[in-house]
């Protein structure tokens, strides 16, 4: 990315103007930035308690039997949202989806095996290991500059 700045002494206000071929997340990352939009908030849910999930706490994020969990080092967390919903939330230079019903948090990934033939297996820091379905295996190979 190149970045360009113009120093005009009559500008009374800052004005950005981004030039490119095409959207991408790259670039839908830089404009929720530059237009200042908090980040987004997760609640999770033990029992009867609501939680406020930092998303550097979470490890990852999967479906199993019709709910939606957060995994964290303190422990498994009940969200009301769906993965769709989930990806738009988080934050996409550290989260990435891996499966039809799994999204994993890059910084918590202590390294992929690239030896199966047609996946990925995924080693995450707290020592659960998870598989990149085929489907994904493109896209996971571009995040990682494969």
């Amino acid at each position: 990315m190149q970045v360009e700045i113009k120093i005009d002494e009559s500008c009374r206000e800052p004005k950005i103007t981004i030039l490119t071929d095409k959207m991408t997340d790259e670039i839908n990352t830089l404009v929720r930035n530059l237009s200042g939009q908090s980040p987004q908030i997760l609640t999770g849910f033990q029992g009867d308690t609501a939680e406020v999930l930092a998303q550097p706490d979470i490890l990852r994020i999967f479906a199993s039997a019709g709910k939606v969990l957060a995994v964290t080092e303190k422990g498994e967390y009940t969200l009301r949202l769906r993965l769709y919903e989930l990806e738009e939330r988080l934050d996409r230079n550290h989260f990435v989806r891996i499966s039809n019903s799994e999204i994993i948090n890059l910084r918590k990934v202590k390294g992929f095996d690239l030896s199966f033939t047609g996946t990925i297996c995924v080693s995450l820091s707290d020592g659960t290991v998870t598989y990149v379905s085929r489907r994904y295996v493109t896209k996971i190979k571009q995040v990682l500059g494969l």
